[in-house]
């Protein structure tokens, strides 16, 4: 039987629990699921591509099940080429839903046999994104609640050497 396998894109700038909320959410759905640290050109980021993907990697260390890679191009490409099915995408309000539904229905003209799969974090994780993090961090204020404790860490440790805007 065929393993059902999903991609998860995102910056994830840096990874929070809602993240990892939505990884585990995807794992009940899918055999194998490829978490992608994706590089867009539009988005200045606070950790590089390979510091993101390092957090990861450490965060889901136990899971067999999950990869986790760093990606320049377009995601379609990458779920052709490694056999997913689906996208997974994550909503939180209205608003993400706008611009998700809108890359759905371009990646659905791109690759007409990839599905995206919209997934809704978990009551705690919510309100949650990495740019309020961020604004957190950068005012001072205390991420762990939000973020694994090696991400917090290394998010003090950015703002505290100065001049890092979130």
């Amino acid at each position: 039987m065929k393993k059902r396998k999903a991609i998860y894109p995102g910056s994830f700038d840096p990874v929070t629990f809602g993240h990892l909320d939505l990884i585990e959410r995807a794992l009940n759905l899918f055999d194998e699921l490829i978490v992608i640290v994706a590089s867009n050109p539009s988005k200045k980021t606070l950790f590089t591509a390979a510091e993101r993907s390092n957090f990861l990697k450490v965060a889901l260390k136990n899971e067999p099940r999950v990869k986790v890679r760093t990606w320049q191009g377009l995601t379609v490409d990458l779920a052709e080429k490694e056999g997913a099915s689906t996208l997974i995408r994550g909503i939180r309000a209205t608003s993400d839903f706008d611009y998700e539904f809108q890359m759905a229905l371009t990646n659905r003209k791109l690759a007409p046999k990839i599905d995206t799969l919209f997934l809704m974090p978990s009551e705690a994780y919510f309100y949650l994104s990495s740019r309020l993090i961020k604004e957190i961090a950068q005012l001072g204020g205390d991420v762990t609640r939000y973020v694994p404790a090696s991400v917090a860490k290394m998010i003090k440790k950015k703002f505290s050497q100065g001049g890092v805007r979130a």
